[in-house]
C-alpha cells in the first residue's frame, strides 16, 4: 500500500502515512514559496524536524512484518549499487564450466578499500526485464556452482571472499531440480566451511531459505539493520502452517527473522546500521557503512593463521542451534504455530520419524 497524496507512491510503505503527509505539506510549502515569493523556511524547517522525529519513532519499533516490507522496498539498494559505489576495478567472472552462466549470481574480482576480494552476490534486477532475466534473484544450480568455482579460484590465490545475500530463495523450477539444486547448495555449504581464506557474508535485503544459505557460510555473518534472514519466507511459512498466505504477518513474528532477533540468538555476528528511514533513503551512507564493516572485519580476519581461521569457523558453525529460545509462557502466537503443526502431523501429510529397529 502507498499514500495517495504523493507523487511517488513507491517511496512510502503502508506504515509511513504520517511521513507521506509531512512530505506532501513540505512540497506544497516549497511550491507556494516559489510561486508567491513568501518565505516559508521556518515552517519547512519545523516540518523537517517533525519528520525526523516521526522516522525515529516508527523505525525504532518496527514489527517483523514491517521489517520484511522495508527489506523488499523497490528502491532499496541492490547488488549493482554496492558494486558501483564500493568495489573498485571490478572484473566480472562468468560461467560454471558445466551448464551455463546464471544471471542471478554475480561473481567478480575487485578492491574494497585497499583489499583485493572476490565478490559473490545475488542480483534481483531493477527493472522488469532485468528481474525476469535473473529470476528475481533466485539462482539456479549453475549459479551456486559458479559461485563455488570462483571461490576455489580465490582460495588458490589467497583472495578473501565477500558475499552479498539478497534473495527470496533458490529458484524452484523443474529445470533447477533436474540439474541438482539441493546438491549444489549442499556442496557449497560443505566447501565454504573449509575454504582456506577469510569469508564475510552480508545480508543486504532478503535472506530467504537455502538460496541465501548457499553463499552464507563464513567466518562472519552480518546483516543490515532492516534486512531479514529466515529459513523460509513469511508467506511460505503461513501457507504451510495455516494454509493461508494472508497470515504472513503472524508467521514473520514467529520466525524471529529480524536483525535484532538474529543477533540475540547468535546467528548474526553484527548488525550494520542503516540511515534513518532505511537504506533506500540514503544509498551512499548505507553502502559506506557496509564498506567500513568489510574493511574492519577483513583486517581482523587476516591476522589469523589459516588453521586458526578454519578452527574458529568450525566452532562457530557447530555452535549454531545451541541457544535456547525463550518464549513467554502464554505466548498465543507460539501456541497457534504448535497447534497448526500438530494438525498437519495428525492429518498424515507429514509423518513423524520413527526410530530404526535394533538388529540383534
Amino acid at each position: 500500500m502507498a499514500h495517495t497524496k504523493t507523487k511517488n507512491k513507491g517511496d512510502y510503505l503502508a506504515f509511513e502515512d504520517t511521513i507521506a503527509d509531512i512530505d506532501c505539506q513540505t512540497a506544497e510549502l516549497t511550491r507556494l514559496s516559489s510561486v508567491k515569493g513568501i518565505d516559508y523556511s521556518s515552517e519547512i524547517r519545523k516540518l523537517q524536524q517533525q519528520q525526523v522525529a516521526e522516522f525515529r519513532r516508527i523505525y525504532s519499533n518496527l514489527s517483523a512484518w514491517q521489517t520484511v516490507q522495508v527489506a523488499r522496498h523497490p528502491k532499496r539498494p541492490l547488488l549493482g549499487e554496492y558494486l558501483n559505489l564500493m568495489v573498485k576495478d571490478f572484473r566480472q567472472l562468468h560461467g560454471d564450466r558445466c551448464f551455463g552462466d546464471d544471471s542471478a549470481m554475480v561473481c567478480g574480482i575487485g578492491h574494497i578499500g585497499r583489499e583485493k576480494v572476490l565478490v559473490v552476490g545475488q542480483n534481483k534486477g531493477r527493472d522488469t526485464k532485468e528481474k525476469i532475466k535473473c529470476n528475481f534473484g533466485c539462482a539456479n544450480p549453475e549459479g551456486y556452482r559458479k559461485a563455488l568455482a570462483k571461490m576455489k579460484f580465490a582460495e588458490k590465490f589467497n583472495i578473501p571472499v565477500v558475499t552479498f545475500i539478497d534473495t527470496p530463495g533458490a529458484y524452484p523450477g523443474i529445470g533447477a531440480e533436474e540439474r541438482g539444486q539441493a546438491q549444489a547448495i549442499a556442496v557449497n555449504l560443505m566447501e565454504m566451511s573449509r575454504l582456506r581464506v577469510p569469508i564475510i557474508c552480508i545480508v543486504i535485503g532478503e535472506g530467504g531459505s537455502g538460496g541465501a544459505l548457499g553463499i552464507g557460510v563464513g567466518d562472519r555473518l552480518a546483516i543490515l539493520e532492516y534486512a531479514y534472514y529466515s529459513v523460509i519466507s513469511p508467506e511460505g511459512c503461513a501457507a504451510i502452517l495455516w494454509r493461508d498466505g494472508s497470515k504472513a504477518q503472524q508467521a514473520a513474528e514467529a520466525l524471529k527473522l529480524t536483525s535484532k532477533e538474529l543477533h540475540r540468538l547468535g546467528i548474526a555476528d553484527s548488525i550494520i546500521a542503516e540511515p534513518l528511514g532505511g537504506a533506500h533513503r540514503n544509498i551512499h551512507d548505507a553502502v559506506y557503512n557496509v564498506e567500513q564493516y568489510i574493511v574492519r572485519t577483513l583486517r581482523e580476519l587476516k591476522r589469523m593463521s589459516v588453521e586458526t581461521l578454519l578452527e574458529t569457523r568450525y566452532q562457530k558453525l557447530r555452535a549454531l542451534g545451541n541457544t535456547a529460545i525463550m518464549f513467554e509462557p502464554e505466548d498465543q502466537l507460539q501456541k497457534q504455530v504448535k497447534i497448526a503443526a500438530e494438525k498437519i502431523v495428525e492429518s498424515g501429510k507429514i509423518k513423524t520419524p520413527q526410530p530404526a529397529p535394533i538388529e540383534v
